[in-house]
């Protein structure tokens, strides 16, 4: 399966190791779910996961430039030939949904879930990194 993750996980999981956003990155490479990303959305984790607001205590944007670029080498690349712009609210939102059509991603996750209510007109469910790990184990569960 594959999915798209919104960079409100990238931040969440910056802040604390304790919540599911951390969980979910500390799975990847991950055999039951791949994510997609595009430039455009790789470039706003890299503006978003520098600032100095959401860099760790103890690390440097150096370092938040290390596991992006860590993030990227297990990822799925996506061309997005197709802007469903104007879509959603939000201009970044809509270029995380270009992403997921593009891939053919079942989920954006995200922290932000209400901002992607249009999301399943196209195809795709937008749902948090807890409801996302609780679908996996389910898979696993199934196996």
């Amino acid at each position: 399966m594959r999915v798209v993750l919104d960079t409100s996980v990238l931040v969440s999981a910056s802040k604390s190791r304790l919540g599911a956003s951390f969980h979910l990155l500390s799975l990847l490479p991950h055999q039951d779910f791949e994510f997609a990303i595009s430039v455009a959305l790789y470039t706003e984790w890299q503006a978003v996961l520098t600032r100095p607001e959401h860099i760790p205590p103890n690390s440097t944007a150096e370092k938040a430039l290390a596991f992006l670029r860590y993030l990227a080498s297990v990822a799925h690349l996506q061309d997005v030939h197709f802007l469903w712009r104007p879509f959603l609210r939000d201009p970044d939102d809509d270029m995380v949904l270009e992403c997921a059509v593009a891939s053919g991603s079942q989920f954006i996750v995200t922290h932000n879930v209400k901002d992607f209510k249009r999301a399943p007109e196209l195809k795709v469910r937008a749902v948090t990194p807890s409801e996302f790990l609780t679908l996996l184990r389910r898979k696993q569960c199934q196996l």
